[in-house]
């Protein structure tokens, strides 16, 4: 079983984000799906066993102080992910177009953030997954295995 950790909208919450990390040694791969990018780049090398994928939320492209890509596809253990901030998708009004997106990728799984509320949703095979905001403390876990993905709605308290 591989353990991937989802994080997103960290608005500046550091010590938090550093926690959640810190809380899942099992998990080699991380996904920040944006809005507090930055603060990922200032804890990000006391993980060095950790391989990490970030996209751009609204925060970081309002800055303009990255390059990061508005979404991104990754194959992991044969299942394909599919990741975004959701405020180009407009997902605080519905999740027509991250599934339309997603399902252009052939994704199984649709990670995405901006709500700031968790949620897991199947749609059409899809999973759809949003793990919160770490400044409220929520994030989430996907454990993927040969039979199937399991997410993991966590919370720090």
């Amino acid at each position: 079983m591989k353990r991937i950790l989802v994080v997103s909208d960290s608005h500046g919450a550091v010590d938090k984000l550093d926690l959640i990390l810190a809380s899942q040694p099992q998990a080699h791969i991380v996904f920040h799906l944006g809005d507090g990018t930055r603060d990922l780049e200032l804890i990000k090398f006391k993980y060095p066993n950790k391989y990490f994928h970030q996209v751009a939320g609204n925060w970081e492209y309002a800055y303009r102080d990255n390059d990061l890509p508005l979404t991104l596809v990754d194959e992991i253990e044969d299942k394909r992910f599919f990741a975004c901030h959701g405020h180009t998708l407009f997902v605080k009004y519905g999740i027509g177009e991250l599934v339309e997106a997603a399902a252009k990728e052939k994704a199984s799984v649709a990670l995405y953030g901006h709500t700031h509320r968790q949620d897991t949703i199947y749609r059409d095979g899809m999973l759809l997954f949003n793990p919160g905001s770490v400044r409220e403390g929520k994030f989430g876990a996907i454990d993927v295995a040969e039979n199937g993905i399991l997410p993991v709605l966590l919370n720090l308290d």
